[in-house]
């Protein structure tokens, strides 16, 4: 069946009207198609806001669905954990989204400092940052950057949304989303350590079997779909193996306040 130019308008009108999940990347009238057609994350088809959301825009019209692997970036984006971000000549990597901001490593930068985007496009500043001692810091997010609840997979896994932050058990599966070697994972090995850095001394941290390079720093740890943590450092490498440690995420949220964004 061939449908006109403005029923296809109507129907994609109709769609504007709907609130979107993460997972739908964006919809447009294809003439060459003679649909509206639905670009919707592959990893995140299945999710149940997804599906939902597509069937509601086949009711305004014709429509036809297509998967694609990762969502459009404009000149500003969202705060996604383990997209880079840059602050002075250091690259770091985004925690996870909170009401207002995100969370990372305070040994990123101080308190003040300016952070931009993996487009280089201005977010935010530093709002607090505790380094050593802790290592935790989180940055207001504006210029036209919103907060995301997910953690990005890299391609590796699908992108994981973050429901909420209950803390895993010593033995528990954990992973790691960063700016430099992108997606690793591995098991909790000890809590409430202190890690002696060049920098001072710094208390209360967890121990993974996960492996960290330069610039993961700030990035998210999560098991499954719940946030434990912000990437403060290790030793070894993801070639030959290593391990590391990361500041635990609710201490964070506690100290300045912060409502963690989830799905």
């Amino acid at each position: 069946m061939t449908y006109s130019a403005s029923r296809l308008d109507a129907a994609k009108k109709r769609i504007d009207a709907l609130s979107a999940p993460a997972g739908v990347a964006s919809w447009r009238v294809d003439p060459a198609d003679n649909r509206v057609v639905v670009d919707v994350i592959a990893g995140r088809a299945a999710d149940n806001d997804v599906r939902a959301f597509v069937g509601r825009a086949r009711e305004a019209g014709p429509v036809a669905v297509r998967k694609i692997a990762e969502a459009p970036r404009t000149t500003a984006a969202g705060t996604v954990g383990g997209d880079p971000y840059y602050t002075g000549n250091v690259r770091c990597s985004i925690g996870f989204s909170v009401h207002g901001g995100f969370v990372t490593a305070g040994h990123c930068g101080r308190t003040g400092a300016a952070v931009y985007g993996w487009d280089r496009s201005y977010i935010g500043n530093f709002q607090g940052s505790s380094f050593p001692g802790n290592d935790y810091a989180w940055v207001n997010v504006g210029s036209g950057w919103w907060t995301v609840p997910v953690v990005l997979g890299w391609g590796t896994v699908p992108d994981r949304l973050v429901r909420g932050s209950s803390e895993a058990p010593v033995g528990a599966s954990v992973c790691r989303s960063g700016s430099t070697t992108r997606w690793h994972c591995g098991v909790v090995q000890g809590k409430n350590i202190t890690v002696n850095y060049a920098q001072g001394a710094v208390y209360a941290m967890t121990g993974t079997s996960v492996c960290v390079e330069g610039g993961d720093s700030g990035g998210a740890y999560i098991s499954g779909d719940q946030a434990q943590g912000i990437t403060s450092g290790g030793s070894g490498n993801c070639t030959t193996g290593g391990q590391s440690f990361y500041q635990p995420i609710n201490p964070v949220l506690s100290r300045y306040g912060l409502t963690l964004h989830t799905a």
